[in-house]
């Protein structure tokens, strides 16, 4: 595996290669403006159920990311009101920047909301995750 440099400015084809080499089945489709959407398949554990996703990398933009499949239930915590999008950070504790790659850090944190979510779910809606108040 090819080894990235920190500090970098990454470009969209940086972000398909790291993409590709650690989450192969998901592929990404380039926009005329630079940004990339990545559609594929994830399942966290054995027992739970296989998420489609959607991720759409924007440079320095906050990425989006959506789920299509299973669809979340209404009130389901986490999802920005209006988009649908996840929330995986609080931008007090994080900041995206084009220099950080989806495969690292986005991914990491999609497979830990849906192994939540999948709690969540299950036990009562008790989210057990990290998570930030809002709204300070």
């Amino acid at each position: 595996m090819a080894v990235y440099q920190k500090n970098k400015p990454y470009n969209p084809a940086i972000q398909i290669q790291a993409m590709r080499a650690r989450y192969p089945q998901f592929k990404a489709k380039k926009k005329a403006n630079g940004d990339i959407v990545f559609s594929g398949k994830l399942q966290v554990k054995t027992e739970l159920p296989v998420y489609t996703i959607e991720i759409y990398y924007r440079g320095d933009s906050r990425p989006q990311i959506f789920i299509l499949d299973p669809l979340p239930v209404d009130g389901a915590p986490h999802i920005f009101p209006g988009s649908g999008s996840l929330c995986l950070y609080h931008s007090d504790n994080y900041h995206w920047n084009e220099r950080k790659l989806i495969a690292y850090d986005i991914m990491g944190w999609t497979a830990g909301w849906i192994y939540f979510y999948e709690y969540w779910l299950q036990n009562n809606h008790v989210w057990i995750g990290p998570e930030v108040p809002h709204g300070l």
